[in-house]
């Protein structure tokens, strides 16, 4: 691809330049169309793994492009390139499934499937990704891309279980680099949150069994007191973990659910506890279960009783590489200013674009949603969420600048002759 061919399509060209202008003819176009997309998905939400209607309404809008959707093995989600060539290779992901509760809005395009909502933006970032996937494939027809761009509608991110099918089938094989945006209500539409580091935390879950002979509660000394015990394991376990990891790590357990007994006059013989653990550092969520069944062991020891552990992993804190981050911020200031960008807090909430991150260098931003004035209004997993659907061109203006950021970046890191870049 000749460098005069990528004129005037470079980022950094900033606000008013050629992408920008590219932009703008192709908003005033495709927008209409977007939010008609998005009001259909958040009318026909689908939980993970069974988003079959959406990948088809994927597929059929992609393919319309003149672009070649493939499915993923198990038949939901899918994976699209755009451009051709040797060059280099940027991923872009949107989730597509929903959530299992009720859709409390009166709105015109208010869920129609009982009990399931888009109460967490997914049909927004696949709105924007599908609006990204027209833009490119209009450029890579033109001759403007400067390298591919793999778009990755993935399925069951709340389950979760999709990030990894996406890797199991090959999705980011080759990648360079990945990037993601996640709908945020307590940020005000036309800004970015970035932060660079962990954003959000890894989720696992933990259930403990303690078992021992039980009896009547006028004779203790003759049993394993397991009530008692139990309660010295919810307790002291949460507190030896803070001071066996560094607190810098947030580990943290929390405990959701505990049972043992049915009458108050005798001891029970088996009892259960069930929580979370969240982290924000990745070292310290791969050594959580061993250190959590070698303290587990201690605390049952001494009241000797039996604990088994069922510790059961879900995803890893997600990471922001610092480089990634620069990428999304210079991108942001090239197409809404640099009043667009702004700071993010971490959260412990679980995010599966962590998997990616832990393969391959990557971002995930956090997208404001909320119309002005109105932040922090709705919160995500609630049967109340919506959006100011303004945020589906600003998506779409942030995703083209970011991958044409991270192409340009890996055309300068692996060139051995000169680009003919614009001046």
């Amino acid at each position: 691809m000749r460098g005069s061919e990528l004129r005037g399509n470079e980022p950094t060209d900033g606000p008013g330049g050629g992408l920008q202008a590219q932009l703008d003819s192709f908003l005033a176009g495709q927008g209409d169309r977007l939010i008609a997309f998005r009001r259909d998905i958040h009318m026909h939400p689908e939980l993970g793994f069974a988003e079959h209607r959406t990948t088809a309404r994927i597929a059929e809008e992609l393919t319309a492009a003149g672009l070649r959707p493939t499915p993923l093995p198990k038949g939901t989600g899918l994976i699209c390139e755009v451009g051709c060539g040797d060059g280099p290779v940027v991923a872009l992901r949107a989730d597509i499934d929903a959530l299992p509760l009720p859709d409390e809005k009166d709105v015109p395009y208010r869920s129609t499937v009982p009990g399931v909502a888009h109460a967490c933006g997914h049909d927004v970032h696949t709105t924007i990704l599908l609006g990204v996937a027209r833009f490119f494939a209009q450029q890579a027809a033109a001759g403007q891309l400067p390298g591919r761009v793999r778009l990755i509608f993935q399925p069951a991110e709340e389950n979760p279980g999709g990030a990894l099918d996406v890797m199991a089938a090959g999705g980011i094989a080759g990648v360079d680099r990945i990037f993601a945006l996640h709908c945020d209500p307590r940020v005000e539409v036309g800004r970015l949150g970035l932060r660079a580091g962990p954003i959000t935390a890894a989720c696992d879950k933990v259930n403990v069994r303690v078992s021992g002979p039980g009896g009547h509660t006028a004779r203790p000394h003759l049993t394993a007191d397991l009530v008692y015990a139990l309660a010295k394991i919810v307790t002291e376990l949460p507190a030896a973990l803070s001071r066996r990891v560094d607190p810098r790590s947030s580990l943290s357990l929390v405990w959701g659910q505990i049972a043992a007994g049915s009458v108050a006059n005798a001891i029970p013989d088996e009892g259960v506890a069930q929580g979370t653990v969240r982290c924000l550092d990745d070292e310290a969520w791969h050594s959580a279960p061993d250190l959590m069944k070698a303290l587990l062991d201690s605390v049952a020891s001494a009241y000797d009783v039996k604990a088994e552990l069922d510790y059961v992993r879900g995803v890893p804190p997600t990471v922001n590489e610092k480089t990634s981050v620069d990428m999304f911020r210079a991108a942001v200031g090239s197409v809404l200013g640099e009043e667009g960008v702004t700071g993010t807090p971490q959260s412990l909430g679980g995010e599966d674009f962590g998997w990616y991150l832990e393969s391959i260098p990557g971002a995930l931003a956090r997208l404001g949603v909320a119309a002005p004035g109105m932040a922090g209004a709705y919160d995500l997993h609630r049967g109340t969420f919506d959006v100011d659907e303004r945020c589906i061109s600003i998506g779409v203006r942030v995703m083209v600048a970011t991958a044409l950021t991270a192409l340009w970046e890996s055309r300068r890191a692996g060139a051995t002759e000169p680009v003919g870049e614009p001046a």
